[in-house]
């Protein structure tokens, strides 16, 4: 008889667990490659003198991004982060304010770093770009077997990986990947057009990858059209242009980046179905090295290891930059994905556990 009053209390405490988060619709957004020098230090001088590292006229490039106080650089950079989400969200990852956050796998670099994300685990395995599909489960697929959220999940990627990373061969969920169009009968005109637009850019990285500003329109005219209730978008361009050593270009990436995602936010907000519901969690895959090394990452570039993470909706407390914080993994992202929704993620592999401050608890 106790443990049938035990089981009856611990469904009533589920349940009453989804009832007490306010959030009820997920955006996650993956920036691949991006450092957190530049979201918490704005524009790197260092970089910016080097020539070799600048296509652009440096008086335009200085006019865009420099100011004389870090402050003021990351303002600049990145207007929305630092206007509206210091103000209303949390960022993680300013290790000048005691706040580290990190990757757990041991590779630095794309394909293990979003599968950690997705999946909240670390499997030392899949050690390659190139990978298979990923064996392990993720959130997404998690999340979209829970009722009110069936078929009601989508990923949006600029980056093919993506869909052997979240292994739709195995869950069937819908990945949107470059040059890969939204399907329907009924397509709005805005959707037709963001299909139609990604064939327009030049495919100056290979057709493994899509524009960002592509896959920002395909998702926006998504989210707009279908109301899915859990969306991962997956943009590309900084860690491309930094490949190929192109920082004024990386910078620009960043700066309509920080654009679009505003642009977003703003349009889920005056939309019913998403306003004061909906939880934005942004963080990279992967850092990049420091000085002449900045151009790469793996485990060969020093502090590529090294991340960062944003939270913006109505269960975060608006706690601005976070200082002196315990230490963040991105094996942590899942769980905290998953506890926002009132849910627990459990699955075959071990899961990193939520980020309390974020969920705020």
């Amino acid at each position: 008889m106790k443990t049938k009053f035990f089981l009856i209390f611990m469904l009533f405490a589920q349940l009453a667990g989804a009832q007490n988060t306010k959030t009820k619709n997920i955006v996650l957004i993956s920036i691949d490659g991006y450092r957190w020098q530049e979201i918490f230090k704005g524009a790197d001088s260092s970089l910016l003198q080097n020539k070799k590292f600048r296509q652009q006229d440096s008086t335009e490039v200085y006019k865009k991004f420099w100011a004389e106080t870090e402050d003021e650089r990351r303002k600049k950079l990145m207007p929305f982060f630092w206007n509206v989400i210091s103000k209303k969200g949390q960022l993680y990852g300013n290790r000048n304010l005691n706040s580290p956050v990190n990757v757990k796998n041991k590779y630095w670099f794309s394909y293990p770093g979003r599968s950690e994300t997705v999946t909240g685990f670390y499997d030392e395995k899949i050690n390659s770009n190139s990978y298979p599909n990923n064996p392990n489960e993720n959130v997404l697929e998690f999340i979209n077997k829970q009722k009110d959220y069936q078929g009601k999940v989508v990923i949006i990627a600029g980056w093919d990986a993506v869909s052997k990373i979240v292994n739709r061969d195995r869950n069937h969920m819908p990945v949107i990947n470059p040059f890969e169009n939204a399907e329907g009968k009924n397509l709005t005109e805005a959707q037709k057009l963001a299909n139609e637009i990604q064939n327009y850019l030049p495919n100056y990285f290979g057709r493994s990858v899509r524009w960002d500003v592509g896959t920002y329109a395909i998702a926006k005219t998504y989210i707009a059209a279908n109301h899915p209730k859990m969306v991962y978008i997956d943009f590309a361009d900084p860690d491309d242009l930094g490949h190929a050593g192109q920082y004024d270009y990386y910078l620009d990436s960043a700066h309509y980046l920080d654009a679009m995602i505003g642009n977003l936010w703003a349009a889920m907000q005056a939309d019913p179905f998403y306003k004061d519901n909906t939880t934005f969690i942004i963080c990279p895959d992967h850092g990049r090295g420091l000085e002449s090394q900045w151009t790469s990452h793996g485990s060969s570039s020093e502090h590529s290891n090294e991340t960062w993470l944003i939270a913006l909706g109505p269960d975060t407390p608006p706690s601005g930059e976070m200082k002196n914080t315990a230490q963040i993994y991105q094996d942590q992202i899942a769980q905290t994905i998953a506890s926002l929704l009132g849910f627990t993620f459990k699955t075959n592999h071990p899961v990193g556990e939520s980020i309390k401050s974020v969920v705020g608890k």
